[in-house]
């Protein structure tokens, strides 16, 4: 290998792709971040093993481009308005982690015998966390706009600013002075130069940006161009005043943040930042000393392990404190059991500098490898590790999480039909037409904004996860007669229905799919109704296109318009044959043709019956017709129907004493005198199922009736009469 490569930059690079792709393969069956198989293939290619690098300097170059982009994309993506919505828990806790971290971590080194300067470094960098790592596990777990997702978010931006100002520290203060130098002299200029560099970048965004990018937008080529273009240039501006490329880099991305192109740029720019990252690791694995890592392997165990569990615990005591439930504040702190990239460039920088050895270089890698590799399973299974810990974590948890409460309206004495989980757009959807038919809900989400709006309704809301087990010792379980998850998480859909069962709720349980093989996951498993948002609405699309729409007649000139009307499924005319809707007496229209899934009837008879999803076009005077879609899809009355039309089924004793005894069911006309049917009868252990008209009731018979809810009890009343 190494005969093959030497002198040959083009072929020691293919030879490192190739391993990168193999490893990369490797870390997918895994489920690991690439950053550890990209560092495993710089130890592969490295002179320790293969020998295959010799052109570090091209490499380097390309990871510092790489770098570059990344904190570009960093500053890009910075969304200041995130740790205002999660409250001062973001603020609270990323700061808070930082100064617990740092001063343990560093009291940790010095007890190892580190140098007090070396201490410093680790212990900063054993504090940030890899935002792209985190944010890419929620995501795929679905977890990202959960609430500990979104606190986690939001204290991972806190740590993103303070590894910034932290780069900024050590390439202002950290280069040796020159004679005649002061530290005072030395602090005024770069906080000069500083402060002339956000000037600058300032009045570039206020004033020349917005329009350079409307004009390079018309070509995306030419965007993206620009784009990489502004981090590198700005990125050298930064090391030519004194501060580090990163920092330069950083600025040119938060330059960029407020405009409407900004995703459209961090969208295209992430598999090249990506690719270039490749080579900062691969170039940072190669350049490991492992004759002297391999005596600092005792260290970096130990400094993992507090990584791993020390981190997670401050960050549940914070949080805890501050009143969130242990639940939210596990699985939040486990977003901070591993270190980050941020980490690797701060010790990068440190020997650069020449305030670190290559040594203490090599303890800030091994415990990234580790950690990075450790918590990926962490945050994989935290569900699992969670019911494993709750009950020791309940040291953590205040007796009145507050924070998770104060959103929440007291819902354990509501009377309510169904509990509505999660309130975004389709849920949001789903709740306006369940009140409009007159239901009573109880709506649980995570967003504060959302729980504001609809408790200004009147509705009663909770705050909380409700993958969280708890939360359900606060929802009135035994009350609800359905239980409807919009939840798209395959994981907390299938928790629920099994928490239903094992606890023995008398609800029914709607849960929502996300594809055909969910669906008949969730059938398989026992849900009373599935939910398919994308399927219903590409039905309703399809009936649209395929409505009467294209039959109404153009430039007609004739004192008649034609207008055309959906039946709502709340309509008191759904399932009614057109002779009952008075549309010509109220409207003066005529009905000229109904679409029902993609057919056409024409002219339909009187008989016709019209259903919710029908598409009815109207003929008749323009100034009548306007009010047709509100006579159509009328809704007054739909209370009472809701109540009328509820059926249930009861037991009705044959006492010794009633009317009803030696009488059979056709001589009691059960259907044509009280509205209801017999279904069955219990008789002792026999059971009689659709019984005749000529089965005469006994003394002690137990009587099957279904029925509406009204005419029911009129029957009752009359039984105990």
């Amino acid at each position: 290998m190494l005969s093959i490569t030497q002198g040959n930059t083009f072929y020691e690079t293919a030879v490192i792709l190739s391993l990168a792709a193999v490893l990369g393969v490797v870390g997918q069956k895994l489920r690991q971040p690439l950053i550890i198989m990209f560092l495993a293939t710089g130890i592969l290619a490295g002179p320790a093993v293969l020998g295959v690098i010799h052109d570090h300097e091209q490499i380097a170059l390309l990871a510092q481009i790489g770098i570059s982009l990344l904190l570009f994309i960093v500053g890009l993506r910075l969304d200041l308005s995130l740790i205002r919505t999660t409250g001062p828990v973001a603020l609270a806790t990323g700061l808070g982690q930082i100064i617990f971290t740092a001063g343990i971590g560093f009291v940790i080194c010095l007890g190892l015998g580190m140098s007090a300067i070396s201490s410093a470094y680790v212990s900063v960098a054993l504090t940030f966390s890899s935002t792209i790592i985190i944010v890419k596990l929620l995501s795929d777990k679905k977890e990202i706009d959960a609430l500990h997702g979104r606190i986690a978010v939001g204290f991972l931006i806190v740590q993103d600013i303070a590894a910034i100002l932290a780069l900024v520290a050590l390439t202002t203060f950290g280069t040796p002075l020159a004679e005649g130098q002061t530290a005072w002299g030395v602090s005024l200029l770069m906080a000069g130069k500083g402060i002339g560099l956000l000037l600058a970048v300032g009045f570039l965004m206020r004033y020349a940006m917005p329009r350079l990018l409307a004009r390079l937008a018309h070509s995306q080529e030419m965007l993206i161009l620009f784009a990489v273009a502004w981090a590198v240039l700005l990125a050298a501006a930064s090391e030519w005043l004194g501060f580090s490329k990163e920092v330069g880099a950083f600025l040119a991305g938060v330059s960029l943040a407020p405009s409407e192109y900004r995703d459209s740029i961090s969208s295209k720019l992430t598999s090249i930042r990506d690719f270039l990252l490749l080579f900062f690791f691969i170039d940072l694995g190669a350049r490991l000393e492992w004759s002297t890592v391999g005596s600092e392997v005792g260290k970096a165990a130990l400094l993992s392990l507090f990584v791993l569990i020390g981190n997670p615990l401050i960050v549940i005591a914070i949080m805890g404190y501050m009143g969130y439930r242990r639940r939210t504040g596990f699985l939040a702190g486990l977003t901070v059991a591993q270190i980050s990239e941020f980490s690797l460039i701060v010790g990068a920088l440190g020997v650069s500098l020449g305030h670190i050895s290559p040594q203490t270089m090599g303890v800030i890698t091994l415990v990234g490898v580790v950690t990075i590799f450790a918590s990926t399973y962490m945050i994989l299974y935290s569900q699992n590790l969670y019911q494993i810990f709750a009950k020791p974590l309940k040291l953590f948890e205040r007796k009145n999480p507050y924070r998770e409460a104060s959103s929440n309206t007291a819902v354990e004495t509501t009377v309510a039909d169904a509990i509505l989980v999660g309130l975004g757009n389709y849920g949001s959807g789903l709740a306006e037409r369940l009140l409009e038919r007159k239901m009573r809900i109880i709506g649980v989400d995570f967003d504060p904004q959302v729980l504001e709006r609809w408790r200004a309704r009147g509705i009663s809301v909770l705050y909380g996860d409700i993958a969280d087990p708890d939360l359900y010792e606060q929802l009135p379980m035994n009350h609800v007669r359905w239980v409807v998850s919009t939840v798209r998480s395959k994981d907390v859909n299938l928790a629920l229905l099994h928490l239903v069962r094992h606890r023995g709720y008398d609800v029914k349980v709607a849960l929502t799919a996300t594809n055909p093989s969910e669906a008949g996951l969730y059938k398989q498993a026992g849900a009373h109704v599935v939910l398919r948002p994308f399927t219903d609405a590409a039905e309703q699309a399809a009936d649209a296109l395929m409505d009467t729409t294209d039959i109404l007649p153009e430039n007609v000139d004739w004192p008649v318009a034609f207008q055309e009307v959906r039946v709502k499924s709340g309509s008191v005319f759904a399932g009614q044959s057109l002779r009952h809707i008075p549309l010509r007496s109220e409207a003066g229209a005529s009905v000229l043709a109904v679409s029902r899934a993609g057919r056409v009837h024409y002219e339909p008879e009187p008989d016709f019956q019209v259903y919710p999803g029908d598409h009815v076009i109207l003929m008749g005077p323009p100034r009548m017709l306007k009010d047709a879609d509100g006579l159509i899809n009328k809704t007054e009355n739909l209370e009472a129907a809701n109540r009328l039309e509820r059926f249930v089924i009861v037991e009705l004793e044959v006492f010794t004493d009633s009317k009803w005894l030696g009488k059979t069911l056709a001589d009691l006309q059960f259907r044509q005198r009280c509205g209801v049917t017999v279904v069955g009868i219990r008789r002792g252990q026999e059971r009689i199922t659709s019984p005749g008209p000529n089965e005469s009731l006994q003394a002690g018979d137990r009587l099957i009736v279904i029925g509406t809810s009204d005419k029911i009890s009129q029957l009752k009343c009359g039984v105990s009469a």
